[in-house]
């Protein structure tokens, strides 16, 4: 058994099918309300009476606090006991659910997504869980579910958000997401096992202080970027200050032993083009997130493009792509063993990349939307399914949540990048929201074509590894580590 898997008697039972399917409901629930509130934006900012640039936060509140609190509450799992901490997250989470659902003014929901934003560590801890709770032969497919249905509960948010926002309150998009926080605790509590495995050592608070700080000036002067201008002063400073950051996180990291990223870890060129490629999707995937739903419910007239439908018919337009996430990224394992481990992300990002460029030469049917984003789910599932197994390929047991943290971070951090191009190129059209040319929604497929073959030649930089085990080292000893033997390729 290659080093860093669950160990081989891990349960395989009732228990074991138990547990997965508490996460995929975790997850499900998490990933779901990340993008619900994104087609009820014009509904809360009118319900609420409010601007906006105020109901802009809605988004960006909850992309910064996931940012900051991710990697910290990944490595308190490795530390102290993953169920212990995902209950945590999840009671954090049906708070910030609820108080949404109350809210009375846009501070107070924008308080609440904050507290909502602790929900992203969900995805990590549960990979880490999965590792622990069922055998080697089982993991593969079982990351490739709970990574499956990251996607497509975030496409389905689209649909779901649409059909709450036209023909209910707003309010119900968090009583639903409140609902399912409480089923997935609830869960939680019965089905998770207890850690057999926790990580030594302490919380690193300046690694986690610099790393939040980062995070939140970098996305912040993204996320802000086309509303205050990228030349102005404080997004300059911003960015500024986010590198500065960064910069002074790895020699501080380097010091400490109980570092909350290990330097030399994410030096290995493996580990690095795993986070690159996660970025990479997060671009990519919220290129189609704006211009799909933004086209569909655009009316023709005028500029020719668009369909006129409503919210809910600008989701469905998108339905067989999300469907087709789930399927795919359950075939990573087995087009891994068949084929090779470099295989299913450089063939997801090949689908990604036809899918794409099949929408640079033509969009203006809707059979085309339904087909091409199809293909782009597939391709997508294909990718967020092998990104947790490569990473399990190459680090310890003990740093599997704060591993697959940092690569969630850098599928956020991808995101925001994807969201401010988008955004820049939409503007850069000075045109009304109603009336965007059809040359605007091309360049936005072609940087979805350009982010797809950037993603393919990295998928061949990304192999998993094997560990090299020393004389004495034990099971799950850490492959890619600075603490433990170099692994060797596997071809």
């Amino acid at each position: 058994m290659s080093a860093g898997h669950a160990d081989a008697g891990a349960p395989a039972g009732p228990g074991g099918t138990r547990t997965l399917a508490a996460l995929v409901v975790a997850v499900f629930g998490y990933a779901l309300m990340q993008t619900v509130v994104v087609p009820a934006l014009k509904v809360l900012e009118a319900g609420l009476r409010t601007t906006p640039a105020a109901s802009a936060w809605i988004l960006t509140a909850f992309l910064l606090s996931s940012a900051v609190l991710t990697p910290l509450l990944g490595r308190l799992g490795d530390q102290y006991g993953k169920r212990r901490m995902i209950l945590a997250v999840l009671a954090v989470y049906a708070a910030g659910m609820a108080g949404a659902a109350a809210a009375q003014d846009i501070g107070q929901l924008i308080a609440a997504r904050v507290l909502q934003g602790a929900a992203l560590a969900v995805v990590p801890l549960s990979m880490a869980i999965l590792r622990e709770a069922l055998p080697v032969r089982r993991l593969p497919l079982a990351m490739g579910l709970v990574s499956g249905i990251v996607g497509a509960g975030a496409g389905a948010g689209l649909i779901v958000g649409g059909l709450l926002a036209d023909h209910l309150s707003w309010r119900w998009l968090f009583v639903l997401g409140t609902g399912l926080a409480l089923v997935s605790l609830a869960l939680a509590a019965l089905w998770v096992p207890a850690d057999r495995r926790t990580a030594p050592g302490g919380v690193d608070l300046p690694g986690a202080a610099l790393l939040g700080g980062s995070l939140v000036a970098i996305l912040l002067a993204l996320t802000k970027g086309p509303a205050w201008g990228w030349s102005s002063g404080w997004v300059l400073g911003l960015a500024a200050l986010g590198v500065l950051s960064l910069a002074v996180l790895v020699p501080v990291e380097r010091a400490r032993r109980d570092a909350l990223i290990d330097v030399a870890e994410l030096a290995d060129r493996p580990m690095l083009m795993t986070h690159l490629a996660a970025f990479l999707f997060g671009a990519g995937s919220y290129f189609f997130y704006l211009a799909l739903p933004l086209y569909a419910q655009q009316r023709a007239a005028g500029t020719g493009a668009g369909f006129g439908t409503s919210a809910t018919g600008a989701g469905l337009l998108m339905l067989a792509g999300m469907l087709a996430v789930i399927p795919a990224g359950m075939a990573v394992g087995r087009l891994a063993s068949a084929l090779g481990p470099r295989w299913p992300m450089a063939g997801g990002y090949v689908l990604f990349t036809a899918g794409s460029a099949l929408f640079v030469l033509a969009h203006d049917h809707r059979w085309q939307h339904v087909v091409f984003y199809a293909l782009v789910g597939a391709g997508s599932g294909l990718v967020i399914g092998a990104l947790p197994k490569l990473i399990a390929d190459i680090v310890p047991l003990e740093r599997t949540a704060t591993a697959n943290g940092l690569n969630n971070i850098a599928r956020t951090v991808g995101s925001a990048v994807g969201t401010a191009l988008a955004a820049a190129v939409i503007a850069s059209a000075d045109a009304p929201r109603s009336a965007i040319p059809d040359s605007t929604y091309t360049t936005l497929f072609i940087l979805a074509t350009v982010t797809g073959v950037l993603g393919v030649g990295t998928a061949f930089l990304a192999v998993r590894r094997r560990a090299t085990a020393a004389p004495g080292s034990a099971p799950g000893s850490a492959p890619g580590s600075a603490r433990s033997p170099r692994p060797q390729a596997t071809r």
